[in-house]
């Protein structure tokens, strides 16, 4: 019988976009303190990326390297891949963490103000890298019957969000592909799931938070990183949760199935 819960991910590499900032962060932290190995994905971050992978590094039987790559050229997609496996070896998890909020247009922009090409970049940086990325990933992952694939995506996708449309339609488009993806791969020994951010500090995105956001959460605080981090940890070491999108927002929105 499977474990319900696995205790540990030792000899498991997880492969995190964006794990300089916040959330990347704390949820590679996390994985390495159950075992996992880390491969550490940063575009422009290289100081962070090295300190993060000397605090990886130090954990007992953990293995990390740092891998730079502008996700928004998809050859870079390509080129990172790559590079993890012939330096790591193939992923057992995948976070797809790195993305961008883009400009900002706010909940009560015009939507003529966005063009067509920013609407795309958008698109191209936080979904079709992360469906190229999970694409790369799979074939091991059904080789060895194990895979774990977490989405970031966010409340936006839900609720339209405070951004724009461009980026709550391209993390929105996450949880359509998430789907697809559980229910074709659960056989073959792979879960996949989303974690949907609210208003978390201590992040790139949302660096200058204000009191009327704050207002909005009814447990009145903003999100920090490590809370995000422990939803990724539920998701990547319970074999029996697929096909999900947790939501850590504060309460902002209701939800059940």
């Amino acid at each position: 019988m499977a474990s319900i819960v696995e205790p540990t991910l030792r000899d498991k590499l997880a492969l995190i976009t964006g794990c300089t900032g916040g959330i990347g962060w704390a949820s590679a932290l996390s994985l390495a303190r159950l075992g996992c190995s880390i491969a550490v994905h940063y575009n422009s971050a290289a100081e962070k990326a090295a300190e993060l992978v000397s605090q990886l590094q130090a954990l007992p039987g953990v293995k990390a390297a740092a891998f730079q790559a502008d996700l928004s050229e998809y050859d870079n997609v390509r080129k990172l891949h790559r590079e993890v496996v012939a330096t790591l070896g193939h992923p057992d998890i995948l976070f797809n963490n790195s993305g961008s909020t883009g400009r900002m247009i706010g909940p009560r922009g015009d939507i003529e103000s966005l063009s067509i090409e920013e609407f795309e970049d958008i698109w191209r940086l936080n979904t079709g890298s992360s469906f190229l990325l999970t694409q790369l990933c799979l074939p091991n992952m059904v080789a060895n019957n194990y895979g774990r694939i977490v989405f970031n995506s966010s409340v936006a996708a839900g609720t339209g969000g405070v951004v724009g449309p461009h980026y709550a339609s391209s993390k929105s488009a996450l949880h359509g592909l998430l789907h697809w993806i559980a229910m074709r791969y659960a056989k073959d020994g792979i879960t996949c799931n989303a974690v949907a951010p609210g208003l978390i500090i201590d992040t790139n995105m949302f660096s200058n938070p204000t009191e009327e956001l704050k207002s909005r959460i009814p447990i009145a605080r903003f999100g920090v990183p490590d809370e995000v981090a422990s939803i990724v940890v539920l998701l990547v070491t319970n074999s029996y949760m697929t096909n999900k999108i947790l939501v850590a927002d504060g309460g902002i929105t209701p939800s059940a199935f």
